[in-house]
């Protein structure tokens, strides 16, 4: 998961904010974006941002999706800096392969998103300080009811396509969320992909690993320094797919800690888009 040691890393690096804020968000998003919206064109897309209810609060979120017509649904969640203007360009992406993408605000029950600009801000603001409290209240059981909350908005919405099933995604902290939202509704989500995604191997009973079940198909990428730090991991992971029987494609990809996310530091663009591609095989295949 995304640490102080990452942040001491890039800030290494010797990249002020304004540079380091361009190369994610110019370069990563350009390159993220629809071809049509990149050259100013109607992308087909249809977005809007939204709000409904959970047994906690009001959850708000970025809604984007393709402008006629239904789609397999898919929940979106952000890294540990929220939902964002990244965020939302890699909503519209997948969106434009033919899916109705929910990017939710996992910090909603404290703060309305944007919480920060672009993960430049949160390198720069003290991010880690101000989300510490929000991430303490979002444990085993704060997710599995928001993902409930969220599968029964996706179903009612005349964009998603409700005989199809739901992929789930996470990122960072939130890879380990992907994975609840299977338990949290095994018979609506059929999909999760974890990319970099922290603490998916623990002791406690409601370990993601220990979740992994068969009616559901995974992805799991691992940045190459997390595998560094538990090379472990990814054989309990393995190891528990293949005696429960579950479809999983468990890497190690060749980038480090956040090279999915457009405006990390860390941002890969060829090994991102190689993860992106798998994400999308298997969404065909499970949704």
């Amino acid at each position: 998961m995304c640490d102080q040691t990452d942040l001491a890393r890039w800030a290494k690096s010797g990249l002020n904010r304004r540079q380091f804020s361009a190369m994610g968000v110019a370069a990563g998003i350009a390159a993220c974006a629809p071809a049509e919206e990149a050259q100013g064109e109607t992308s087909g897309l249809a977005e809007s941002d939204v709000t409904f209810p959970t047994e906690d609060g009001t959850m708000d979120a970025f809604f984007v999706h393709p402008a006629s017509g239904s789609a397999p649904g898919v929940i979106l969640w952000p890294d540990i800096a929220g939902l964002r203007p990244a965020k939302k360009a890699m909503a519209r992406r997948l969106a434009d392969s033919g899916y109705a993408v929910l990017v939710v605000n996992p910090y909603y029950r404290d703060t309305p998103a944007p919480q920060f600009e672009d993960f430049a801000d949160f390198a720069g603001s003290g991010g880690f300080q101000k989300v510490g409290p929000w991430r303490g209240k979002l444990d085993h059981e704060a997710i599995t009811r928001d993902a409930q909350a969220i599968v029964a908005w996706l179903d009612a919405q005349d964009a998603v396509d409700s005989d199809k099933g739901i992929g789930a995604q996470g990122y960072c902290m939130t890879g380990s969320f992907a994975i609840r939202c299977v338990t949290a509704d095994p018979e609506r989500v059929k999909a999760a992909g974890s990319f970099h995604g922290g603490g998916l191997v623990t002791e406690e009973p409601t370990s993601p690993h220990k979740l992994l079940t068969p009616s559901a198909h995974y992805l799991i990428a691992i940045a190459q320094n997390d595998d560094a730090k538990a090379p472990e991991d990814k054989t309990v992971l393995r190891e528990t797919a293949e005696e429960k029987g579950v479809p999983a494609e468990i890497e190690v990809y060749a980038g480090d800690h956040g090279w999915c996310v457009l405006d990390s530091p860390s941002y890969k663009q060829a090994e991102a888009d190689r993860a992106w591609e798998r994400l999308l095989a298997t969404y065909s295949d499970a949704l």
